[in-house]
C-alpha cells in the first residue's frame, strides 16, 4: 500500500467514526430524557408508597353519648373525633366542660358530663398506670410536663419532630438541641413512641 491509500482509509475510517459516535450521542440523549421520565415516575411511586399509614388506638367513650363503649380511633384523633364515632352527644350532655380539641392517646377513657354535673368531675381518664407521654404526638404542654423538659426545649423537640417526621425510637430524641444523655435519662421511663 501506498501513502495515498493509506491517507484515503484514514479519512474514510474517520468519516464513519464520526458519524457513528453523531448517531449514539442522538440515541443517547433520547435514552436519557426517557430514563428521566422513569425515574421522576418512580420517584413519585415512591413517595405514594410510603406515605405512613395512622395506628389505630382504643379509647371508651361514656356518658351522656349516644353509643358509649369501646371505640377504634385513629392516632392523633381528638374528643370530637370520639364523640362523632360514638353517635354523637344525648340531648342532657354538656360537652362546654370538655376540651374537644384533645388528642386521644390509646387506652384512654372519656366521660361526656351531663348538664347536671357538678364541677370537679374529672373528665379524661388514662387507665394505664404509668402514663407515657407519646413523643410523636404530644402537645408543647404535655412535653413541659416531662422532669427538666422547659418550654423552649419542648418548642425544639416538636420543631425536631416536624422538620425530621416521627421519631422511630426515644433514644431519637438525643438528637434534639438541648437533650443530653442526663436529661435523657432523667425523662426515658416517662416516654414512648406509637
Amino acid at each position: 500500500m501506498n501513502k495515498k491509500n493509506i491517507i484515503i482509509f484514514i479519512i474514510i475510517g474517520t468519516v464513519l467514526i464520526v458519524i457513528f459516535i453523531k448517531n449514539n450521542l442522538n440515541d443517547t440523549k433520547e435514552y436519557n430524557i426517557n430514563l428521566e421520565n422513569f425515574v421522576t415516575n418512580s420517584e413519585n411511586n415512591t413517595y405514594e408508597e410510603n406515605i405512613q399509614i395512622d395506628e389505630s388506638i382504643k379509647v371508651h367513650i361514656t356518658g351522656e353519648i349516644n353509643n358509649p363503649g369501646l371505640i377504634e380511633l385513629t392516632s392523633g384523633d381528638r374528643i370530637l373525633d370520639a364523640i362523632e364515632k360514638a353517635g354523637g352527644t344525648t340531648s342532657m350532655a354538656d360537652t362546654s366542660k370538655v376540651n374537644l380539641a384533645y388528642i386521644l392517646s390509646d387506652g384512654e377513657k372519656i366521660y361526656i358530663p351531663s348538664i347536671n354535673d357538678e364541677e370537679g368531675v374529672e373528665y379524661i381518664q388514662n387507665t394505664s398506670e404509668n402514663v407515657k407521654i407519646n413523643i410523636n404526638t404530644a402537645t408543647q404542654e404535655e412535653l413541659e410536663t416531662l422532669n427538666g423538659i422547659g418550654e423552649s426545649t419542648a418548642q425544639s423537640i416538636i420543631e425536631y419532630r416536624e422538620e425530621n417526621g416521627r421519631f422511630s425510637s426515644p433514644e431519637e430524641l438525643k438528637n434534639v438541641s438541648g437533650i443530653g444523655d442526663s436529661k435523657y435519662e432523667k425523662i426515658k421511663d416517662d416516654i414512648c413512641v406509637k
